[in-house]
């Protein structure tokens, strides 16, 4: 997450609670917002109720659709 925000000349704190707790939380999430599970795991909303995410060790980065209950969090 730190590097695709940096890129976008945006830092971002390190862990994953740190970074749902650094922006503002919306109940309509746009491009670039991130989807946030708790303290845990953080995806990027891709839009039309998709994300981009580490599914987990041995898959990689992903591109799935949002799942559960997460809340989501605008940067910037």
């Amino acid at each position: 997450m730190q590097w695709v925000y940096a890129q976008n000349g945006i830092q971002l704190p390190r862990t994953s609670g740190a970074q749902g707790a650094a922006g503002t939380r919306t109940s309509t999430p746009v491009p670039g917002d991130l989807v946030v599970y708790g303290s845990s795991h953080i995806g990027i909303y891709l839009g039309n109720g998709m994300m981009v995410h580490a599914a987990r060790p041995g898959v990689g980065t992903v591109v799935a659709a949002v799942y559960g209950s997460p809340y989501y969090s605008h940067i910037g």
